[in-house]
């Protein structure tokens, strides 16, 4: 990492003796005399540190410290005064500042607050950069799982859209299906992922907000949930930005018919097409029952750690009643489920350990017939094929149990 430190003062001669000071330091000094002439070199990635005098004409070294602060938490600011406030120290500290000198500082001191702040800078650094590492390589592998042919889909469809380069996403899938996480996963592994990501419900959201989280999101990507929600007018507004050809990636998300709700008038008919460039469709539980077990495991892991809690041990009976569930929460119904299996509450999931073998039995089955039609749009000969089945056999289970082909059609 760059020594470099931003030294910010309005009295020349102290720059010019700080500059000397800090040059014998082995540092890499950027001299401001203002607020204004400092925060563009502010920056999330500034390898390096911040000093600055506190008594400022216009923006004090306070207004300096919460904009460093508000671009990056982590970056150390060390606040200058000639005043011996002790007051003013505390409200530094108060705020944030990493470190609080008086002037005239010793240079033996000034340099050894300098390095302790260089040295902390550059440990956030390289931490910051071994989670990149960690984060580099297959996303969609690593945050969505399952194992059936459907996770598999989903994953390769998400790889595709990501690497495609430019154009919206539209994330759909029934509610509590994961939809925001898909959408983060859909940045990771695009072209903008080293840009920011920002998220936001589109439910109440105004053209004045949307000009804003635009900004935001420049060089990135901006998620819009439940897009169907947005008011008319910011529907308006957002399909003029989408047409200015801006440095960024929208990714719509909704568990609503978009089609249908355009033609209610809910929606706008050119902004639906503008957002329905690539499409990623997240498959509900019901259709892919055998990921439900490696979901709750994972989901159960995550509860258990954020708890602080060990692990428990999951019972094949229980893994058994869970998928023997249709589950119109998705995901976000299962990972409940798996945080109060991890408190020791009581599930309201139905414990397949009270029930006999052949009921254990017929709810699996159940659950792999309604999968089965699911993958296959409802086309119960296909379904039937898939699972190995004779067609008349097929056509009796689906009897016995009530399923109907004609409700998995889409």
């Amino acid at each position: 990492m760059t020594r470099r430190v931003l030294f910010v003062d309005d009295d020349a001669a102290v720059r010019a003796a700080m500059r000397q000071t800090l040059e014998l330091g082995e540092c890499e000094p950027v001299m401001a005399g203002s607020f204004i002439e400092a925060k563009d070199h502010i920056t999330p990635g500034f390898a390096g540190v911040v000093i600055s005098d506190i008594r400022m004409p216009g923006r004090d070294g306070f207004h300096l410290l919460d904009h460093a602060r508000a671009v990056d938490r982590e970056l150390p600011v060390i606040l200058l005064t000639g005043e011996g406030d002790i007051p003013m120290a505390v409200r530094a500290m108060e705020q944030g500042a990493f470190g609080f000198l008086e002037k005239p500082c010793a240079p033996a001191e000034f340099l050894a607050e300098v390095e302790r702040a260089l040295k902390t800078r550059a440990l956030v650094l390289e931490n910051r950069r071994l989670k990149a590492q960690l984060e580099t390589g297959d996303p969609a592998a690593r945050l969505l799982f399952g194992h059936s042919d459907k996770a598999e889909a989903l994953r390769a469809r998400v790889r595709s859209v990501a690497r495609a380069g430019g154009g919206e996403i539209l994330v759909s899938g029934p509610p509590g299906s994961g939809i925001p996480k898909v959408a983060e996963v859909v940045h990771l592994m695009s072209p903008v992922a080293g840009g920011p990501f920002v998220k936001r419900p589109a439910a109440g959201l105004s053209a004045e907000a949307l000009a804003d989280l635009w900004r935001g999101a420049e060089g990135g990507s901006l998620f819009l949930d439940e897009v169907q929600e947005m008011p008319r007018e910011t529907q308006f507004a957002a399909l003029e930005r989408l047409g200015e050809g801006a440095d960024i990636r929208v990714i719509a998300g909704s568990s609503g018919d978009l089609r249908a709700l355009v033609e209610a008038g809910r929606l706008n008919a050119e902004l639906f097409y503008r957002l329905d460039v690539m499409r990623v469709h997240i498959p509900a539980l019901r259709e892919r029952p055998e990921d439900i077990p490696v979901l709750f495991r994972q989901y159960v892991a995550q509860a258990a750690e954020q708890a602080g809690l060990p692990v428990p041990e999951i019972a094949p009976e229980h893994l058994a009643g869970l998928m023997a569930q249709d589950w119109p929460g998705n995901a976000r119904a299962l990972m409940s489920a798996a945080m109060r299996f991890v408190l020791g509450m009581p599930d309201e999931v139905p414990e397949a350990g009270d029930l006999g073998l052949a009921e254990q039995l017929a709810r699996v089955e159940r659950s792999l017939l309604i999968a089965a039609l699911g993958r296959q749009k409802g086309r119960a000969s296909a379904a039937a094929e898939a699972l190995k089945l004779p067609r008349k056999t097929f056509y009796d289970k689906l009897a016995r149990y009530g399923i109907k082909p004609e409700d998995y059609r889409r």
